[in-house]
């Protein structure tokens, strides 16, 4: 099993390939952090879990993010807003 920790969220267009992503990753010994949703076709506002992963990150409480969305555009914009050092694990 890997050490690294990776965050997962979508927006309600993404659960389904969350989910097959997260599957992916724990069979090759990842450990996966599952921040939702967890239920497709509710909506729900993307930026709340964008922001719930880039903290991780930030704060050094996951080694590595995956953001889904329905176009990837709204995810890569708001995961954008944190400082590059974060998104690297830089300092």
């Amino acid at each position: 099993m890997s050490d690294t920790i990776v965050c997962l969220a979508a927006d309600h267009n993404g659960v389904e390939l969350k989910s097959r992503i997260k599957s992916s990753l724990v069979e090759a010994g990842y450990r996966c952090l599952d921040l939702g949703p967890y239920k497709s076709g509710v909506s729900v506002d993307y930026i709340d879990y964008a922001d719930q992963v880039g903290n991780l990150i930030q704060n050094r409480d996951c080694d590595r993010g995956i953001l889904i969305c329905g176009t990837g555009i709204g995810m890569s914009i708001a995961a954008n807003k944190f400082p590059q050092s974060a998104r690297r694990g830089g300092a």
